[in-house]
């Protein structure tokens, strides 16, 4: 039985609801010696907890789409503490369904069709590809979900490239998550339809090209090199494969996507001048999950901490798009942003959209998804 989906939910809430009935019904018609009538007393107690405890986990899953298979949600279950640092890794793959466009050892692997649309509908929906990318600079592989813009298929737009756009969900997180929940292309069309964005080519990922690893979109000494695959193989590859411009990339996500989408802008300014943060942080946040992402270097925590960047180095020629609101807490809450928001210079711009309620929640970042893509179009047309 799969790990997403209602199968699952129906069945642990069958259990979570039989097997307390069955506590009530059998706990006097035990039969047996008194410590095998404790035992199994004990027994029943405890399945009906872990039924109710496995149903909320799934429950939370099916919404957030956090783990796509058990295999996934184990690798991370079984990891220990000690092997993010030791052991950098490459998430296993799907095996390719298709080929592969490589360009200097970059490959774009197309990957099972997700059938988000039919081939009728690519020209009103667009379409989303499953793919997997084998970076050049960095060497690691990471899959995505494309969604190419209705206008990608019509004949106006035939010899036109897009713009393209990073986004990255929360860790541990999925593509799914993002095409699903988040409903990235939904929100896009949506604005693209009211005249508020141009169309734009989305590349949907987790931050954590190295899961279970943690890696923070930073470049570790000796290493995983996360940020050089997103800001450099990311597009490189994507611009071989398909039409979309190689520079004048934006970057968008929430949580520790949205430090991710900013630290894109504000270190590799050439290739993204725009980037929207929603509920990010700016300091590089370090637990069991990232093990040592500085080599033991204060100097290299320094320079991936954003904060410490607008403090003592040159602010870089980018815009960002920073969304919040009042009630969050936290390292990614509304006390951090405006931390962040007071160390702000030029050439540095930065738009704000901060809610009077909500949390670190998709039911918040559902309200400013469209926005923050609306403005992101605004930006990339100008950098253009």
């Amino acid at each position: 039985m799969a790990l997403l989906g209602r199968p699952l939910l129906v069945l642990l809430s069958l259990l979570a609801v039989g097997l307390p009935t069955a506590t009530y019904l059998l706990w006097s018609r035990l039969r047996g010696p008194r410590a095998t009538r404790i035992a199994s007393r004990i027994l029943l107690l405890m399945s009906g907890q872990l039924a109710a405890v496995m149903l909320v986990g799934a429950a939370v899953n099916h919404v957030g789409f956090y783990y796509n298979s058990w295999s996934e949600l184990a690798s991370i279950l079984s990891a220990p503490g000690s092997s993010p640092a030791q052991n950098p890794g490459v998430k296993p793959g799907l095996a390719s369904a298709g080929t592969a466009l490589r360009s200097d050892r970059t490959a774009v692997h197309v990957l099972p069709d997700p059938a988000w649309s039919t081939r009728a509908q690519w020209p009103v929906r667009g379409q989303v590809l499953a793919v997997r990318i084998h970076g050049a600079r960095s060497d690691l592989s990471g899959t995505a979900l494309v969604w190419l813009p209705p206008q990608y298929f019509q004949p106006a737009y035939a010899h036109s490239q897009f713009p393209g756009v990073v986004v990255l969900g929360g860790y541990p997180g999925s593509e799914s998550g993002l095409l699903k929940t988040m409903k990235y292309p939904q929100h896009l069309l949506e604005e693209i339809s009211v005249h508020r964005a141009e169309p734009m080519v989305l590349v949907m990922q987790r931050p954590a090209v190295t899961f279970p690893r943690d890696t923070e979109c930073t470049d570790v000494p000796d290493g995983p090199q996360a940020l050089s695959y997103f800001a450099q193989d990311v597009p490189a590859a994507i611009a071989s494969r398909f039409r979309v411009r190689p520079t004048g990339w934006g970057a968008m996500g929430h949580s520790t996507g949205g430090y991710c989408a900013a630290k894109l802008a504000m270190l590799h300014s050439d290739l993204f001048p725009a980037a929207a943060s929603l509920s990010g942080y700016y300091n590089t946040l370090g637990d069991q999950s990232t093990g040592d992402l500085w080599g033991g270097s204060p100097v290299v925590r320094n320079l991936n901490n954003l904060e410490w960047r607008m403090a003592h180095l040159p602010a870089p020629p980018v815009s960002l798009f920073v969304a919040t609101s009042r009630a969050e807490r936290g390292p990614n809450g509304y006390g951090a942003t405006e931390r962040f928001l007071s160390l702000v210079r030029s050439p540095l711009q930065v738009e704000t959209m901060i809610l009077p309620r909500g949390g670190h929640s998709p039911t918040s970042w559902a309200q400013e998804v469209g926005p923050g893509l609306a403005w992101l179009s605004i930006r990339l047309k100008a950098a253009r």
